[in-house]
């Protein structure tokens, strides 16, 4: 039997966060509807993020199971997938997209700022926070691009083929590995910021077509962000770590 088929039991909770996700993507889902963050906030075991949100555990170990019950789409096994696919993976899909959105959310979190915020000084710091996450993105994705994931893709070939190992490689995965983990956390913080003085996107009364679009591109960052931190943190960066 699959594990995913497998009823997720009480010892799941001495689990992270992050390893059940990457375990079974069907239970992102029931993560994301109780708050509780599976990229950047990952390591956390799943009794310590109950503790924190103060849920009952058996109620989300029901959840989780539920979940596992639903048809699994093989397309999301991204855990069983080799390095070399899912490097390639995060930066048609994930890079692609911030390159694409990036520049037009930093564009209308600064217009509503100026716009909105005598009434709502809290689009000031939300439009602050978001254009020092588009600008650290520049560097990220280029570190990942251009470091980590072609030297990646030469170890996990050298391994394949029975070649000798370049030291230099596995040098430069561990050196990114800290740096690029570094950046999660701060962007993952920032995010969160937002996410608190947004109150989770909610929009005013007062809130013109533009207000609107710029919170939901927000919140389609932040999805966005979730499944692509995720695989990093959670699958990538673990197995380049074990490659080198």
């Amino acid at each position: 039997m699959d594990r995913s088929e497998i009823e997720i039991g009480a010892e799941a909770l001495d689990m992270t966060v992050g390893s059940i996700v990457a375990d079974d993507y069907r239970t992102a889902r029931v993560f994301e509807d109780h708050g509780i963050d599976f990229c950047c906030g990952g390591l956390v075991t799943l009794s310590a993020a109950c503790l924190a949100k103060n849920l009952d555990p058996r109620l989300l170990l029901d959840d989780l199971g539920s979940a596992r019950q639903t048809p699994a789409d093989r397309s999301q096994n991204f855990a069983a997938w080799e390095l070399p696919f899912l490097a390639d993976f995060i930066v048609n899909t994930h890079h692609s997209w911030l390159r694409e959105n990036d520049p037009a959310i930093v564009a209308s979190t600064a217009k509503i700022a100026s716009v909105h915020g005598l009434n709502h000084p809290e689009l000031v710091e939300i439009s602050r926070l978001f254009a020092k996450i588009a600008a650290d993105m520049i560097g990220h994705l280029k570190e990942e691009e251009e470091v980590l994931f072609p030297a990646v893709r030469r170890l996990a070939e050298a391994r394949k083929s029975g070649s000798p190992i370049n030291p230099a490689d596995k040098a430069l995965i561990a050196g990114s590995l800290a740096s690029l983990g570094r950046d999660h956390e701060e962007i993952g913080a920032a995010t969160h910021e937002i996410g608190r003085l947004s109150a989770n996107y909610a929009l005013p009364p007062d809130a013109c077509t533009t207000y609107t679009l710029a919170f939901r591109r927000l919140a389609e960052f932040e999805e966005d962000l979730h499944r692509h931190v995720h695989l990093e943190n959670n699958i990538l960066f673990p197995k380049a770590a074990a490659l080198a």
